[in-house]
C-alpha cells in the first residue's frame, strides 16, 4: 500500500477513533470538519469490508496516449510564459507556424 493510501485510511480511521475517545459523535465530526453522514459511511464501510475498503477506488491513472512529447510541452510552456496575454488557440497557431 502506498503512502497516499495510508494517509487516506489514517484520516478516515482517525474520525472513527476520535468518536470512540470522545464518546460524542457531533464533537468528533466538528473537530475533523466532516459530516455525520461521512462518519456513518466510514463506519458501515469498515463493518462491511474492513479497513482496506476505505481506500479511494476512483483515483484515475494518467492516460499516456493523451500526453504530448516532453519537447513539445516545454516549447508550449516557454511560449505561453513569454506571451502571457495569448490564449490557448493563439499559442497553438503561433507554434504551428
Amino acid at each position: 500500500m502506498n503512502t497516499i493510501n495510508q494517509r487516506v485510511i489514517k484520516n478516515k480511521l482517525g474520525l472513527l477513533n476520535l468518536k470512540e475517545e470522545i464518546g460524542n459523535l457531533s464533537e468528533a465530526c466538528k473537530v475533523m470538519r466532516l459530516s455525520r453522514d461521512t462518519f456513518y459511511h466510514y463506519q458501515s464501510t469498515v463493518a462491511e469490508g474492513h479497513v482496506e475498503a476505505l481506500l479511494d477506488k476512483n483515483r484515475r491513472q494518467p492516460n499516456i496516449k493523451k500526453q504530448v512529447e516532453e519537447s513539445v510541452e516545454k516549447a508550449v510552456v516557454a511560449y505561453a510564459i513569454d506571451y502571457l496575454t495569448y490564449g490557448q488557440r493563439r499559442v497553438s497557431n503561433e507554434l504551428k507556424k
